[in-house]
């Protein structure tokens, strides 16, 4: 069975570097086959900085715009492969989050000049801690708690030299 998690996640990642190649080479049609007809996009930072989306959707289609995502760290959670990395200067850095079904990505959560920190739920049965005095709506859940512990923090919006908002990607 683990055996099989490793397969999968090497192949979400072999997806997504894939993509990466298609868009820096501008190969329109790789891209076409990489992604779901009716991709779920979601943006936070400045609207200026969509360069993601420009490539996508063609609206950079002239030379004159060169932006480059050369993923610099890979990390993969199942069906979520996240990417980071900036650009050669180091003015703007990109996380990108993909959720790849079936080989074709089907989901991009993009973050530009925004540190991120991603964190997995679930229910932990752990026993709470001894001072612990449950309100009425705890003791409800008989001490089963949410549980959100951090997996990954991003690490290039650290360096841009500016401060960046931060925000949560729960999975």
């Amino acid at each position: 069975m683990h055996e099989k998690v490793v397969d999968e996640s090497s192949k979400n990642q072999e997806v997504v570097l894939a993509l990466y190649e298609a868009l820096n080479a501008r190969d329109v049609d790789t891209v076409h086959k990489i992604l779901a007809s009716d991709l779920e996009w979601w943006f936070h930072g400045p609207p200026t900085h969509q360069f993601l989306m420009r490539l996508l959707t063609g609206a950079s289609s002239d030379d004159s715009f060169r932006f480059e995502f050369d993923p610099l760290s890979l990390t993969t959670f199942g069906s979520i492969v996240i990417v980071e990395g900036c650009n050669h200067c180091r003015s703007t850095s990109w996380v990108h989050a993909w959720t790849v079904t079936d080989e074709t990505i089907t989901q991009v959560r993009e973050y530009l000049n925004t540190s991120l920190t991603v964190t997995r739920l679930g229910n932990s049965t752990q026993s709470p801690p001894s001072d612990h005095n449950p309100s009425p709506s705890q003791s409800a859940a008989e001490g089963t708690s949410l549980h959100c512990p951090s997996v990954w923090e991003s690490s290039f919006s650290k360096r841009v030299g500016k401060s960046v908002p931060g925000l949560v990607l729960a999975i």
